[in-house]
């Protein structure tokens, strides 16, 4: 067995983060009990994702069958789900910005010149994505190119409509073999020569299979397809010829610009490139199926319910030890209000007055000072405000500091004005109120684990 790679090791790191921080099981539990009574709107809003369409106009363009399709569409997305699976980008795991991934394509009769209409979803550019939202629309040409965003045509790489089980309920038991969680037939692994890319979590197994699909779809009976590695590398896939490897597509690497010879091939889905982040987090170990999102788990589990939320550890706030003046002394929640409780009411107001007089507070009231201004969670925090999660963070604050806590001027209350910032930011971009690219505010962009922050330009790639 090979021993794990360097990038092997920090892509696990990396979704293990996204997969604790990303989408809450309150989300998750709350999205689902609405979908359930037939609420996808309602679902939508548990989920963070804003519904920017209309069926009744949708109607009037395009037909009533074709609204009739896509609000059955509607009525079976996991918005929850749709979260789970968007594309992210390091180093913190949020949503890739500026997107606009097409989750179905229709052909309406009523389309002027035959064309294609799409429901999208898409993703703010960087500087106006405080509370990690999401926007579902539909697009269908220029015309329809007028709001606020960035790149309001799909995106060829990333999309979904050739993943519809990433997000649509009624196809959700095609996960496990699309994933490539069941070992490939006898004959089915490409070339040897592919082994370094599996070990960079490559879904080679799945390459074949996957470009067939795409090439159905472009309505080609065959030819080469384009598998994007990076932004200046890709490998471009090509029927064998010596039968060595039963009709599987042969790989021929190129290195080429992004715009170069190879841009005309289909793209391989992003999706289909990569192996399924929670099948390598099961597989390496580091991840259990009930801290999965339960329709994931159910198809990559078999015998897994698809009900509940995935199981977080207890966040509880408990008593706290300190070494205070040669004794080990408790501090804990009283009445919503982090406090010390080892020592009596008339000894705190006597200690706060001489820490006022000589600067040299007692160990149990500098150890609350600091949870105040710079609490141990705060990297948790910053992670749950990142991904849009202000409930969590609340919450994560309150079990520690307790509810009526004040907050001083510190790390802590940096954070959470800075995210009320954010939030003013994005809903100007959501009103068409700020230019694209010139966001009024910036994002701290941070490594994961790290408290050092450089501002993010707002500029559109």
């Amino acid at each position: 067995m090979r021993s794990r790679t360097t990038n092997e090791i920090s892509r696990l790191s990396f979704w293990l983060r996204v997969r604790e921080f990303a989408v809450p099981p309150s989300m998750i539990e709350s999205a689902t009990a609405r979908r359930a009574t037939g609420d996808w709107a309602g679902a939508c809003a548990a989920a963070h994702v804003d519904i920017d369409l209309n069926l009744r106009s949708a109607a009037r363009s395009h037909g009533q069958e074709f609204a009739a399709r896509v609000r059955a569409d509607l009525r079976h997305l996991a918005p929850d789900l749709l979260r789970w699976h968007m594309p992210r980008i390091a180093p913190n795991g949020l949503l890739r910005p500026g997107l606009t991934i097409s989750l179905v394509r229709y052909h309406p009769a009523s389309h002027g010149g035959g064309g294609t209409v799409h429901l999208v979803a898409r993703t703010p550019p960087a500087w106006a994505d405080a509370g990690q939202r999401i926007g579902l629309a539909l697009w269908d040409g220029p015309r329809s190119e007028t709001g606020p965003h960035p790149h309001p045509r799909p995106h060829r790489r990333f999309r979904l409509d050739l993943h519809r089980h990433l997000w649509d309920v009624r196809r959700i038991d095609e996960l496990r073999v699309r994933s490539g969680a069941d070992p490939p037939p006898a004959g089915g692994r490409p070339a040897p020569n592919l082994d370094v890319l599996l070990e960079r979590g490559c879904a080679v197994d799945r390459w074949a299979a996957e470009a067939s699909i795409l090439l159905r779809e472009e309505g080609r009976a065959g030819g080469a397809v384009a598998v994007r590695l990076g932004r200046r590398r890709q490998l471009v896939l090509e029927p064998a010829t010596d039968g060595a490897t039963s009709g599987l597509p042969a790989p021929r690497m190129t290195t080429a610009p992004a715009r170069g010879g190879g841009s005309a091939l289909p793209v391989l889905p992003d999706a289909a490139t990569w192996v399924l982040p929670d099948l390598a987090l099961l597989r390496a170990g580091l991840l259990e199926a009930d801290r999965l999102h339960p329709l994931v788990a159910s198809a990559l589990v078999p015998g897994r319910s698809q009900t509940g939320a995935p199981r977080i550890s207890d966040g509880g706030a408990h008593h706290r030890l300190v070494e205070c003046r040669g004794a080990r002394h408790r501090i804990g929640l009283v009445n919503g209000v982090l406090v010390p409780l080892d020592h009596d009411p008339a000894e705190i107001r006597r200690e706060e007055l001489l820490a006022a007089l000589t600067g040299t507070p007692l160990p149990c009231l500098r150890v609350i000072d600091e949870a105040h201004r710079a609490p141990e969670c705060l990297i948790d925090v910053r992670a749950r405000l990142d991904h849009g999660d202000a409930a969590g963070a609340l919450a994560a604050v309150e079990g520690l500091l307790g509810p009526g806590a004040p907050l001083p001027k510190g790390a802590l209350r940096d954070e959470l004005e800075m995210a009320a910032l954010r939030r003013i930011a994005h809903g100007l971009f959501r009103a068409g109120l700020a230019g694209i690219g010139q966001g009024p505010a910036t994002r701290p962009d941070r490594r994961l684990g790290g408290d050092r922050a450089r501002p993010r330009h707002a500029m559109s790639r």
